[in-house]
């Protein structure tokens, strides 16, 4: 039996240009400065607000007024006055830089160099070799990752070596080029594992004797000196605490990325820029936006005196009405893009304020334990916008303070209660942990759970496991593995 009934149902669908904006948010400024530029590549139509100012107000006030004069003339659902006279003064003559000019169009040199695959090569050139012992150690060399590692077993290189390379050979002749590759400077380069790095590298050290027992617990005993287990390495070679602790510090000078000691040099440096600023000015806080999020823009003169041009024809031609077509489109964009930034602009200040006033006591005075727990939603409901709107701003961006400049989301926390009932922030508590273990004993590191009874002596009442999960977070690893001898 069919049954026919109505059903309402209310769905939220967001525009094209809803989604642009919401785009827009979440970009940082040097992405939305990237961005910019390719909406003005893209749209002729949109210009910035630096042309000769003279020339701007005699143009586009003689567009502005005839516009105002004439009649509309609608071509294709046009009306060309739409494009020709939005106001008696152009938006973008009302707005004024907030930043000086010391700031505009600045650009950061980067120093050029090779990649570290390359540096390798430029030492192999200092190396006799034969056409086949060239082409395994470029290979080899090709194989080695960003910190310094070949990951990969001498039986799949072998492999490849005959397929990609149409080199047949053995596992034996690789080896004894990899022994050459490895000869290369960073020291332990093109290691297998972290264990033949750290033998590499004190191969190349004086053998003084705390360096041969160094090389001696590698090579016997790695597994139980990464665990710690120093009763067992003493028992086992036969030495004093004082020689233990002579060739864990030679272990502990060495490097376990060399790679990443060159890499990290020849890497293009990633430039943090602020997206806003807080100053302390005669005891309350000030918050600016950072000037390159408010460009200036404006629809483009040679755009609006074409439309001009084609209002004041008499005989309006096929192309020429397929000319206003595509030029109301481009105008359509420009003037939506132009509104997209000011409600940008308007949406971050609106958000950072916020964010600001909420954590008025720490802004004030720098101190993480003044920091208030604070959620999206918190803020969300305090400016009356989406949650997802604030995570957008928090996700990206970057704010100057006199404290360093930080990312935004760091000052969001969850909450839990004291032993008073006050909702306590969980940063706080994190670095409360962070300082009972930074001042333990560490011959006789603090286990989770005297971790979590310190806490709660302290009038933190949490779990052990949330102990370690807060442990965890800030990177510290547990108990055994902080151990000392």
């Amino acid at each position: 039996m069919l049954k026919q009934h109505l059903q309402f149902k209310l769905s939220q669908k967001l525009s094209p240009q809803q989604i642009q904006l919401m785009k827009l948010i979440q970009l940082p400024t040097q992405a939305f400065e990237q961005r910019l530029k390719q909406e003005l590549e893209e749209n002729p139509a949109l210009e910035t607000g630096k042309e000769d100012n003279e020339r701007l107000d005699e143009d586009f006030g003689d567009t502005y007024e005839d516009g105002a004069d004439n009649e509309s003339i609608n071509t294709d659902d046009i009306n060309i006055d739409d494009y020709l006279s939005d106001d008696e003064i152009p938006d973008y003559r009302t707005k004024a830089n907030n930043y000086s000019a010391d700031d505009d169009e600045k650009s950061v040199p980067y120093a050029a160099g090779i990649s570290f695959n390359q540096f390798l090569l430029n030492q192999l050139n200092t190396v006799y070799l034969s056409d086949e012992e060239w082409s395994i150690a470029e290979f080899l060399v090709g194989s080695v990752d960003e910190s310094g590692y070949i990951r990969r077993p001498l039986g799949d290189i072998l492999d490849d070596l005959a397929f990609t390379q149409n080199i047949y050979t053995e596992e034996a002749t690789i080896l004894q080029v990899l022994k050459i590759v490895q000869s290369l400077d960073p020291p332990g380069v093109a290691a297998r594992s972290l264990e033949e790095c750290l033998l590499l590298q004190l191969g190349r050290k004086e053998p003084t004797p705390s360096v041969t027992m160094a090389i001696a617990i590698l090579e016997k005993s790695f597994d139980q000196f990464t665990k710690k287990h120093y009763k067992k390495l003493l028992q086992k070679h036969h030495i004093s605490e004082e020689e233990l602790k002579a060739a864990i510090s030679e272990i502990e000078k060495l490097n376990p990325k060399p790679g990443g000691s060159y890499a990290g040099n020849n890497k293009m440096i990633e430039h943090v820029v602020p997206d806003f600023s807080i100053r302390i000015v005669e005891g309350e806080l000030e918050l600016s936006l950072n000037g390159r999020n408010a460009p200036e823009l404006h629809v483009s003169r040679e755009y609006n005196n074409m439309l001009k041009g084609y209002k004041d024809a008499k005989d309006k031609s096929k192309s020429q009405k397929d000319a206003v077509l595509f030029i109301k489109q481009k105008l359509d964009a420009a003037k939506w893009f132009i509104d997209a930034i000011r409600q940008r602009q308007q949406t971050l200040f609106i958000t950072m304020n916020a964010i600001m006033n909420y954590q008025k006591e720490y802004f004030m005075t720098g101190d993480e334990r003044n920091l208030r727990p604070m959620i999206l939603k918190d803020i969300a409901d305090e400016i009356d916008m989406d949650v997802s709107t604030v995570s957008r701003v928090a996700n990206s961006k970057y704010v100057d303070t006199p404290y360093g400049t930080k990312l935004i989301k760091e000052y969001f926390s969850e909450s839990m209660k004291n032993e008073q009932g006050e909702d306590v922030s969980t940063r706080e508590i994190k670095k409360i942990l962070e300082t009972v273990i930074s001042e333990e004993v560490k011959k006789k590191p603090l286990t989770d759970d005297r971790l979590a009874a310190i806490l709660k002596e302290k009038g933190y009442p949490i779990a052990r496991r949330t102990v370690a999960k807060y442990r965890e977070q800030l990177g510290i690893p547990v108990a055994r593995l902080r151990k000392q001898i």
